[in-house]
Parts: structure tokens; sequence; C-alpha cells
């Protein structure tokens, strides 16, 4: 044996190269052991070893106020057994409120399903099932859109999609294809008769062979009313040169909601106003702005060939936006010469920052830039995004920054003001969901909210003061007045950013304001989230605020801050 060692040795001083690999193969191997071990299995958590959660603050106590305020760019969870609760959800916890030791091999899977099951559960109480019914290829009981996917279709989705574009009812076939409407169109039979399950979803039902599971969706939308893809705009008078606000005109005795939208789809205009038997069809312009809308009853005209909707008359016309896009505001490119000034868009996060950059790039025509860079908001068509925010080719900086130092470095700044209650559930969404996605229900009902609330919620007023204080020309701009009055906000932001702007263009914004980053409305809560607590802190943070900008000569902030 020592002559083997003596012949090792040797071996190795005279190829020390090979000696440092050998010695570093093997710690390598060592490292890979242990982390090995640290994974495989989680050690059991007593009640008695569990910390208290973190950032919830004890009954009675205050959130912390603008004086103690610290605040990070992020939060770590700590490995006690609030985080691993966090982590598995409710489910982790026993009958007696103890933490599970181990879930064993299968433990995992079982609690994702159960957790699973519950959040469908809730998600099914959104819309009402009302039975299964006749489908017909030749005559749909549903006739608004459809769509399939035979992989992943599920009962939410569908409600989803139908709700999304304003349809009352949702209804599922063949277990993969998913049918909307206003209305249905066919007779009830068995229950027996919808007996296939949904191709993504074990255990639940989406319709059978020609027959339909039907569901009437309960949430309304925020979004206009609509008839099957178009969208609902109101009830207008007749525009003084009619030839020149609605250059085409067709004479329709058996008018009907869908001829006149089919008509000025397939004319490629993206308005179709109903004027009795007659239809028109162009574009928003200052001729026909769709700024002063009349009393629906004016307009209150049955269609001949359709018995529930109104179809205008020679004198008040019913209008609707079709699918066809308004393409006189969708050039963008970078500003042909580098700017001589930054301008920020600033704004607390969850305070509508992606949507007014939208905005702004349709009204202007230039792209917007960023301090930080997100890839998916690059990939839906902020180019923008990628450039070094002081390139100098964007026509505005967003920016979420609210030091001194950060704040100087613009020229400018449209300061972006959202309800503190609204702003603080729409980034906390974002944060667990993504930017249309939404937290799950553990989130809201976990220690993650109540801590979220404790750290962002003063950020809300700091980030308002700081900018008054350190910034240099600041255009204060609503978000509930940019949504209310478009036109007139927008116009004071475009003026800011020293670009000259014609009305139609604004107007073409108008019809196509909502872009790609808009939750749908079927997933709000169904309860309010805030304690008295957190209310009675945040109304503080409000009139801080509020108490800034009237000192400012500025319009305080709007009534709706107070729901409370």
């Amino acid at each position: 044996m020592a002559k083997l060692w003596l012949r090792f040795q040797r071996y190795f001083r005279r190829k020390p190269v090979r000696f440092f690999t050998f010695l570093v193969l093997y710690l390598t191997a060592g490292s890979l052991v242990f982390l090995h071990s640290g994974f495989v299995g989680q050690p059991a958590v007593s009640q008695g070893q569990a910390s208290p959660a973190v950032g919830v603050p004890a009954e009675g106590a205050e959130l912390p106020f603008l004086g103690d305020l610290h605040l990070g760019r992020g939060f770590r969870d700590t490995g006690d057994a609030s985080s691993i609760a966090r982590r598995y959800g409710p489910w982790f916890k026993g009958k007696d409120g103890s933490e599970r030791a181990k879930l064993g091999d299968y433990g995992g899977a079982w609690s994702r399903a159960l957790k699973g099951r519950i959040v469908r559960e809730k998600e099914e109480e959104r819309a009402k099932y009302i039975g299964c019914y006749l489908d017909d290829t030749q005559s749909r009981a549903l006739r608004g859109v459809s769509f399939f996917d035979y992989k992943k279709m599920t009962i939410f989705r569908c409600q989803d999609n139908c709700a999304e574009r304003g349809y009352l009812y949702a209804g599922l076939e063949f277990g993969a294809e998913c049918y909307c409407g206003h209305k249905i169109q066919a007779t009830n039979v068995s229950e027996a008769e919808c007996d296939m399950g949904c191709k993504g979803e074990r255990g639940s039902v989406c319709g059978g062979a020609n027959r339909l599971s039907v569901y009437r969706l309960q949430l309304a939308q925020e979004s206009a009313r609509r008839y099957g893809s178009a969208v609902f705009r109101g009830c207008f008078r007749r525009p003084d040169n009619l030839s020149l606000a609605l250059p085409v005109t067709a004479a329709m005795p058996n008018m009907s909601v869908d001829k006149c939208v089919d008509l000025c789809t397939e004319k490629e205009y993206p308005l179709a106003a109903l004027a009795g038997t007659a239809c028109h069809c162009g574009f928003p312009t200052t001729r026909f702005p769709l700024h002063e809308r009349e009393d629906e009853q004016l307009c209150a005209q049955k269609c001949s060939a359709e018995e529930f909707e109104s179809c205008g008359t020679p004198h008040y016309f019913i209008v609707y936006q079709t699918q066809v896009q308004d393409n006189r505001c969708m050039d963008r490119r970078f500003l042909p010469a580098k700017s001589k000034q930054l301008i920020a868009l600033a704004s607390f996060p969850g305070a509508g920052n992606t949507w007014a950059r939208h905005l702004i790039e349709l009204a202007t025509g230039f792209y917007t830039g960023s301090y930080y860079f997100d890839g998916s908001l690059y990939n839906k068509g902020f180019k923008g995004e990628r450039d070094h925010w002081r390139s100098g080719r964007t026509i505005c900086i967003k920016t979420h920054e609210s030091g001194q130092k950060e704040i100087e470095a613009f020229d400018a700044a449209i300061l972006l003001i959202r309800n503190p209650y609204k702003a603080l559930m729409a980034e906390f969404n974002r944060k667990y969901g993504g930017h249309v996605g939404f937290a799950a229900h553990a989130h809201w009902k976990g220690k993650e909210w109540p801590e979220f609330v404790r750290n962002y919620a003063p950020w809300w007023a700091t980030h308002t003061l700081d900018w008054l204080r350190f910034g240099k020309k600041v255009l204060v701009v609503h978000f509930e007045d940019l949504k209310q009055d478009l036109f007139v906000q927008l116009g004071r932001m475009v003026s800011l950013l020293g670009v000259a702007v014609r009305e139609d263009r604004l107007l073409c914004v108008e019809s196509q304001k909502d872009g790609n980053f808009k939750r749908s409305g079927l997933r709000k809560l169904e309860y309010d989230p805030y304690t008295a607590d957190m209310q009675k802190v945040i109304s503080a943070y409000i009139k801080v605020v509020d108490a800034a900008l009237k000192g400012r000569n500025l319009t305080g902030v709007p009534d709706d801050y107070y729901p409370r």
C-alpha cells in the first residue's frame, strides 16, 4: 500500500497540472453532493419554531408614516414557517393550525390539486350556470365570436374571453369549443346530454356532441357595451355636412346592426352609423368627433330586421365602432434628431404609466423610452424600451424613481397620479401576476398583501411629494381625469412634449385607447382587501398629497380618492 502511495505522489509531482485538475474535480463533486442533499425533502417545521410573519402590523398599530419611510426595491422571503406557508398556500396547514411537516412523495401534487379546485370554484362563482342547450352547426345557439382549443380549454378561459368582448353568455361544446353571444337561440335539453370533460380541466363539463354548457356572465365589464365584435359608442346628432363627415352611405330597408357593421367593416371604416333605414360609414373627425352624446331615447327606433336592437333615426344616429383599425395614428418612429431635453413620464407603480405611454405614442407618432428595460413591453411594440434613457431618441421617459438626484436629471415631467387604493391593487396584481395577470387568492389572503401595503403605501405619497418638490416644469395629470376626458388631458400632455398634433389624430387615439395591457374585468375581487387600519393610514397620505397639490395652486385630488 505504501509503494502504491509513493508512486501516486511521484506521478503528480512530475505532472502538477494533472494534480490540480484532479483536485478541482474532487471539490466540484463534493459540492454537488452537498447541494443535492440540501434539496432532498423539506425539514419538519413545528408550530413552536414558526417565527412571526414579517411585515404584518400588530392589531391596533398604524403603518409607518412618512417620517419613518424606508423602502427597498425588492423583498426577500425568509426561510421560516410563514414563508413555507406562503409558498404552499393554506393547504400546508392542518386543521389544528399547525404546519404540515412533510407532504411526502405525492403531497405537493395533492396540495396543488386541492388549491386549484378552490380557485376554480371561486372563478366559477363569477358566472352562473344556466343549463345544457341544443346546438346546431347550421344555426348556432350563441352567434357571437367563437374559438377552439383542443388541448387547454377550461370553463374560466371561455368565460373570460366572452366577458372581455362584452357578451352576456358563454357556452362550451365538445370539451374544447367556446361560443359567445348576447342571447340563447336554442332549446334547453337534459343535463345528461352535456357529458364531455374539458380538455384542459379534469372533472369539469364542457358540453357534449352538439350540446352547449351555457353560463350567464355575472360581472359587467368596465369597457363599453358591445354588439358582437362592434363597440357601442352611443346616440349622436346627425352631423351638419353628412357627406364629408361620413363619406359612405347605403340604403338598407331591412336594417340591422349586423348589416351596417358588416358593410362598414367591408369598406374598411372604423365607424358604423345607423340612421333608421340608412347606414353611414366613416372616421371620427372634427366634423363628427363623438364627444356630445345624446339621450338614447332619441335613437330608440327599432331595427326593421332586428327586434331587440335600436337602429336610430334620420336625425339621431346609433354609432358602433367596428373592428377595423384606424391607421391614422398607428405610425411610430424614433425622433429624427436628438432631443435637447429629457422629459419624464413619472408615476407610482400601478398608476397607468404603460397606458399613458401607449396614448402618447399614438398621439405624437414617436416612441417613448424607459428608465428601466422590460422585455415584455418591448415585445408588445414599445421599441423605445431598449434605448438608454439618455439616448435622446424618445419623446419622453417612463420612470418610477423618486429620489432628488434622479428627479433633477430631467428637464420637465408629466406626473401621473392615481387613486392609491386602485394603484396599490394594480401593482400588486402586476407583481404577482404580470402586466395583464392577477395575483392569486392566496396572495391576497396571505402575508404578502399586508406587507406590500405597509411598504408601498407611504411610497405613493412620497413619490408625488418628491416630484412636486424637486421636479422642474411638472405637469400634474390625474389618471381618473385622463380616463374621463382623454381628448383634453392628452392634449395637455402633448403640449408639454412640444409636439404639434392635429385634432383628427387625437380623435383616432380615442378609438384605439385601450392598448394591449388591460386586465379583464371578470376577475375583480369580490371583497375589499383593505382593513380599517390600512384605510386610516392611506386616507392620511391622501390628505398630505391633496394639501401639497393645493399649496402649489394645483387642483387637489379627485373626490373619489375618499371612497371609504
